[in-house]
This record gives structure tokens, sequence and C-alpha cells, in this order.
């Protein structure tokens, strides 16, 4: 893995791992919309170059927060799954968008908020059906 943690500060402990510019973006391309492959992420409308996609999906394994397994169908493809630890994330992703629903949307009117209404009408119950989606999903793959 990369290198000690920086303090023995949560914060900071979960900054280590996940606050880079992309981490995220990837974690919430697997939990929200069902990105799975290498080429799925590249797509993303972020651009992430794909020198720093290799780096941020090998991280997110090693933290086991991703696993990696060939295509049943195609085995020159990596398919890339959030673990238990991943699924567990869900929360954050959605505190961020609906933070940046919130106080950004003033200053950035064009701030992409589709499909947004279930988080502010009954975010937990919203959190706790994508999150069995996800398992379940995890439970049918053969790998």
């Amino acid at each position: 893995m990369k290198g000690d943690l920086r303090s023995n500060c949560p914060v900071s402990c979960a900054l280590d791992v996940l606050g880079d510019k992309w981490t995220l973006i990837i974690v919430r391309d697997m939990l929200l919309f069902g990105k799975e492959t290498f080429k799925d992420f590249s797509e993303s409308s972020e651009g992430i170059a794909t020198n720093i996609l290799s780096s941020r999906l090998k991280s997110l394994e090693e933290f086991g927060i991703a696993t990696k397994h060939k295509s049943p169908t195609n085995k020159k493809v990596n398919i890339y799954k959030p673990t238990e630890k991943g699924i567990s994330l869900l929360p954050v992703v959605v505190e961020m968008v609906l933070w940046s629903h919130s106080n950004l949307r003033e200053k950035y009117p064009e701030l992409a908020v589709v499909g947004i209404e279930p988080f502010i009408n009954n975010k937990e119950a919203s959190i706790l059906q994508i999150q069995k989606n996800l398992r379940d999903a995890l439970q049918q793959q053969a790998f």
C-alpha cells in the first residue's frame, strides 16, 4: 500500500485513502452508476487520465474497497466491484451529493442533480435500498 497514514486522526486517515481528486469519483461511478470496467470509468464526464485511473483502481483494491476479477465473457477485461467496505461508503457519497445540491447550486446552477429526489425525500431508505441492490448483485455474480 502507499506508505503510512499521516496521523491517527480519523479524518486524516480517511483522506489518505479517499481524499484525492479521483477516488470518490470512481467509487461514485461504482455505487451509483453501476460502472465496472476500466473503459466504463474512463468514459466518465470528468475525464480521468488512464494512468491516474489505473493507480486509483489499484489503490481501491489495496484498501479493500473494490475487487478486481476477469470478465466471464472476455478474459482480457477486468471487472471492478465494490466490497462491503466500498458499499459502506454510499452514505458519504450521498451526503456529498446533498451538500453540493444545497451549497453549490447558487454559484453553479448547471450542477447536475439528476436522480437526487429519492435522497432528498427519504435519504436513509434510498441508501439502504441501493446498498441492498449492490449486495444482491455481488451475491449473484459468479467469478
